[in-house]
């Protein structure tokens, strides 16, 4: 019950961020955000140190980043050493920023907790109630 409550914690904090960069770059004309979905697994019975390593180490990392909105990880049901992490930016020029300067140091972070390298993909953001983006307004 304590990770949910840190979890609940936590999002109760981003709205707000979320809400005043979103508001920041609508006044520019931007409507648009960008997700960054890594899929890692872990190796047997270090799922837990993974999701230490996610909030000690690599998520203070990403709240310095220009343009970082929101991150989430997310867990299988079914497989719980698979795990989704996302990243939501506010461009992709603010993403791909990261992407160059710490996307590998993270990775080695995490390099001896995971089964395999995680699996990146990017995309555009059509629609979220949470960022208050309506579907076709994205790029």
């Amino acid at each position: 019950m304590q990770i949910t409550r840190r979890y609940e914690e936590a999002f109760d904090e981003a709205v707000p961020r979320v809400r005043s960069y979103l508001e920041k770059y609508r006044k520019k004309g931007v409507t648009s955000m960008f997700a960054r979905i890594v899929e890692c697994q872990s190796k047997a019975g270090r799922r837990e140190q993974v999701g230490n390593k996610l909030e000690n180490d690599v998520l203070p990392i990403l709240q310095k980043q220009l343009g970082f909105v929101d991150f989430l990880t997310l867990s299988d049901k079914t497989n719980p050493e698979r795990l989704l992490c996302i990243s939501f930016w506010t461009s992709r020029e603010d993403a791909d920023e990261y992407d160059s300067q710490h996307y590998y140091a993270i990775t080695d972070i995490l390099k001896p907790v995971l089964e395999s390298p995680p699996r990146l993909e990017t995309f555009a953001v059509n629609a979220s109630t949470a960022h208050r983006i309506a579907v076709g307004r994205a790029a």
